[in-house]
């Protein structure tokens, strides 16, 4: 593409034969300005995430339609300035600057400008105008301007900048309306006039300390004819709500107390909408049972379909309660504060508070934790945080311990809190406690070097927009759902093919009981042959085989064992197979066959253990691709491995030594 817009090979309404013209922005801005919040305004969240050609940075694109035009937006990652900094600030500026490989050049540049933190923010601002390219300025957060006692001259700033500045307030679609019509005019406007010594290519080419102070010193000059203030030395808000969330001591009392919170609402109020799930697991599982006559088929849908998919399905209220808690944290400014508070904690591990972001987004998945530590400028950084981000316990690791906890978890309160929401936190604590901990063995053995000070913005607190917390949740809750429609079904749908074939061998007229069947079963004969490698862990085959399956995904844990033990019919859930394993005896001894002991070793191995196969994918990514990702993978794979087994070793045997038989 030259110039203006390019063509699509749709055309929408009129002549298939004219093709419709497609305009291509992006979005540009400092971290922490509103861009996505704004980008999701401007396409109706509409969007697609991919890789930049070559390279490991995510690109997000939407497009809308403004009259006879297609809008295709993309959200560029967050800079502070065109001297770039780390990898996504890199792909930012050449997406800006049109020298980035396969991806078209953009047609006009919209410039989001954090309006209470302007003359931050108008620095980035000079050096994208004087490229010379179709710009737009969105002056978002418009709101927030009042209670802070600011006003800016609108008018004036357009007369400074010699640019377009349409005011907005993205997280209530105001000045959107506004805001597409100008972009759609903006190829027909003349560039900014703004010009200043050294021009754009200093900051490109270079570092700019020449011509920072320069332009800073321009910047004061535009704050004192465009911006007034009602008391410059005035607390805000946020400072005073600092005073508390910063103090060194209740800065991280108050981010374990929101942790805690966070897995008591995980276990203890989502508990009707999990029962929800359950009545209409039940309701449609005896429809079905009643319509299709006894047989494979039915064997086939209700102890392979309903009882795999269906028990993994009842743990949605959970992770979609745990993507709303640290939605609430990002969106609401405090995860940045959370990075502060904790540096202090992490210096010492070798590890800096800019890897706190990654490991507490780990909580919800590994995948994009460990693509979020672009953000960490030192390659040994950054590759340390990369190799201990899975130890944080996941959403998929949610079912098992849920599952487990509430076999062998006494459902008592303690101290006015639930013990089983207690045996939860436990859980995520020992993962983020071996995850500090490896990080700082590899900081001191292969990825030496000094820790490099903190530098982070703290934006100002707000309230989070219900419609884009709810449509961020939803997101995250579908890729769950789609991988219960596609791993987990195949897996359940293998399992009980596995477990149902060959038939029994038997004499006429007697008839093998489940137990024979299974156990004589293709999946059974698998199962003894990996039941050697378990045992001294206290497994089972049964638990052997659902571990095996697991290593695709961890939930597939509880669809294997559902499957194994035909919960589902009749409308069966996870509460029956956690009664199942209560009441399972060992066939030679007749004791439990599943202690309290065999299921703390067994939550200890899926805190430890790597079970998932994207993320060793992403790792391979992010760490370099070829045979240098894949070693690091291997080698993230193979420790955690060892820590798994280790750890579910030490508690099993370490607890017969003691004399703690386990029983349930």
């Amino acid at each position: 593409m030259t110039s203006g817009a390019q063509l699509s090979a749709t055309t929408g309404a009129g002549d298939p034969r004219v093709a419709a013209p497609t305009l291509r922005v992006a979005l540009v801005g400092n971290p922490n300005c509103g861009k996505s919040t704004l980008f999701n305004a401007l396409t109706g969240m509409r969007q697609h995430v991919a890789n930049f050609p070559g390279v490991t940075v995510d690109r997000v694109e939407g497009s809308y339609r403004h009259g006879s035009t297609d809008v295709s937006v993309m959200d560029l990652p967050g800079l502070y300035s065109l001297s770039p900094d780390s990898p996504d600030e890199t792909i930012a500026l050449e997406v800006v600057t049109g020298a980035a490989r396969g991806v078209s050049p953009v047609d006009v540049i919209v410039l989001v400008v954090d309006a209470p933190n302007l003359e931050r923010n108008l620095f980035l601002a000079t050096q994208i105008l004087e490229l010379g390219r179709p710009t737009v300025i969105a002056l978002n957060r418009m709101d927030r301007l009042g209670p802070a006692g600011i006003q800016i001259e609108v008018v004036e700033l357009i007369h400074e900048l010699g640019a377009v500045v349409v005011p907005v307030v993205a997280t209530r679609g105001e000045g959107v309306d506004r805001l597409r019509q100008v972009i759609g005019q903006a190829m027909g406007l003349p560039p900014s006039h703004l010009h200043l010594d050294g021009g754009a290519a200093m900051g490109v080419n270079g570092d700019g300390s020449s011509d920072a102070g320069r332009r800073y010193a321009w910047i004061a000059g535009v704050m004192a004819r465009t911006v007034k203030q009602r008391d410059p030395g005035a607390r805000t808000a946020s400072d005073r709500v600092d005073n508390f969330v910063l103090h060194r001591t209740a800065g991280p009392l108050l981010f374990v107390a929101l942790l805690a919170l966070m897995f008591q609402a995980m276990f203890a109020w989502v508990k009707p909408f999990a029962d929800a799930i359950q009545w209409v697991l039940t309701l449609a599982g005896s429809a079905v049972a009643s319509v299709i006559p006894p047989g494979e088929l039915q064997s086939l849908i209700v102890d392979g379909v309903f009882a795999g998919v269906g028990s993994v399905l009842v743990f949605v209220p959970q992770i979609a309660m745990l993507f709303l808690f640290i939605g609430l944290l990002e969106d609401s400014g405090y995860m940045a504060r959370a990075a502060f508070v904790m540096d202090r904690w992490m210096r010492p591990l070798g590890l800096h508070g800019k890897s706190v972001i990654p490991l507490i987004s780990g909580y919800s998945c590994a995948v994009p934790a460990i693509m979020s530590t672009r953000t960490i400028q030192h390659p040994h950084e950054r590759l340390a945080t990369i190799m201990v981000v899975p130890l944080m316990s996941c959403s998929a690791r949610l079912p098992v311990y849920t599952l487990l906890v509430a076999a062998f978890v006494p459902a008592v309160s303690v101290g006015g809190a639930s013990l089983q929401g207690l045996a939860m936190l436990a859980m995520y604590l020992l993962g983020t406690a071996a995850a500090l901990a490896s990080a700082a063995v590899f900081r001191r053995t292969l990825l030496k070097s000094e820790t490099r000070a903190l530098i982070i913005e703290l934006p100002t607190y707000s309230l989070p927009s219900a419609k884009v917390l709810a449509a961020a949740v939803w997101q995250r809750v579908r890729v769950f759902l789609r991988r219960a429609g596609t791993v987990i079904f195949s897996i359940s749908i293998l399992v009980w093919g596995l477990a149902s074939f060959p038939k029994p061998r038997t004499d006429v007229g007697v008839t093998p009981t489940p137990q024979e069947r299974l156990s004589q079963s293709a999946l059974g004969t698998i199962g003894h042959v990996i039941e050697p490698a378990v045992r001294p862990l206290g497994y089972d085959w049964k638990i052997g085989v659902s571990i095996v399956a697991s290593f695709a995904a961890r939930e597939v844990f509880v669809s294997t064992m559902a499957t194994l033990y035909g919960v589902g019919r009749d409308g069966e859930t996870t509460t029956a197979l956690a009664q199942r394993l209560r009441d399972e005896r060992d066939p030679v001894t007749g004791r439990p066959a599943y202690t309290v002991l065999m299921a703390a070793g067994l939550m200890a191995f899926y805190v430890f253990a790597l079970m998932c196969t994207s993320t060793l994918a992403v790792t391979v990514r992010e760490t370099g691709g070829g045979w240098k990702g894949a070693g690091w993978a291997t080698l993230q794979f193979t420790y955690m491995l060892a820590l798994a087994y280790g750890s579910a070793f030490m508690i099993y045997r370490g607890g017969l030594a003691l004399g703690l038989g386990g029983g349930v």
